[in-house]
């Protein structure tokens, strides 16, 4: 299901966040659709981020639903809230397995196993909360201006 991209009027005629979301029944059918919904929210941003900070809020993106779809069975959901200000983009992953995702020891001779790694370098804030049914990572990357490289 997808939410569409919108902004709210609130009762102090401030414009609240853009947000997207979209969840999937059953695994993730393309981690493409994923970064693409950063990108196009992320194109609705005033100022416009850096085309830096959109690749890194998109890597985030697709290490978070990647690890989602390949250790948790059954349904997952995104969430992407752009914070009012601009400043950072919020990236919500829940998926339905209780286990917390763990960090892997350095190994640059491994392949894979280095996502969380990335996650952690480029977001300000990596939050696991766990939920009745399974947990949500929430990743807060920062963004900067569009003249910013």
């Amino acid at each position: 299901m997808d939410i569409p991209l919108r902004t709210h009027t609130t009762t102090q005629d401030r414009p609240a966040p853009l947000r997207h979301g979209r969840t999937w029944d059953a695994g993730v059918s393309s981690i493409g659709d994923a970064r693409d919904a950063v990108a196009t929210l992320l194109s609705q941003a005033r100022p416009a981020p850096g085309l830096r900070s959109v690749q890194d809020a998109q890597l985030v993106v697709s290490e978070l639903v990647t690890n989602a779809a390949k250790h948790a069975p059954g349904p997952c959901s995104l969430g992407l809230e752009l914070l009012p200000d601009a400043s950072a983009v919020r990236i919500t992953v829940t998926d339905t397995s209780a286990e917390p995702p763990v960090r892997r020891p350095a190994d640059p001779g491994r392949i894979g196993g280095h996502g969380l790694h990335l996650v952690a370098m480029l977001a300000a804030d990596l939050v696991v909360t766990p939920l009745a049914e399974g947990k949500r990572v929430t990743a807060t990357v920062p963004l900067t201006g569009a003249l910013a490289r």
